[in-house]
């Protein structure tokens, strides 16, 4: 369900951005139900109104940044 969701947003992303972009949006179903300002309203108001696992809080934003983590580290393999 939540892979559905994130794809969905992928898919999408182009339009969101356009419609979006810099927000925090509650996806649900394959669409948007709420539209939020900062991570933390988003987080709390949807603990009340939503499913626990029946959506995804999705920054939007152009690219990947948003929805990757690069991790470095100085180890060498040797």
């Amino acid at each position: 369900m939540i892979n559905q969701q994130f794809q969905w947003y992928l898919d999408n992303q182009n339009e969101l951005i356009r419609k979006y972009n810099g927000k925090y949006l509650v996806i649900k179903d394959c669409s948007v139900v709420s539209v939020y300002d900062t991570e933390k309203e988003a987080v709390f108001d949807s603990q009340e109104k939503q499913e626990t696992g029946a959506y995804i809080i999705q920054f939007c934003s152009p690219g990947d940044a948003a929805y990757t983590q690069h991790f470095h580290s100085r180890v060498a393999f040797v």
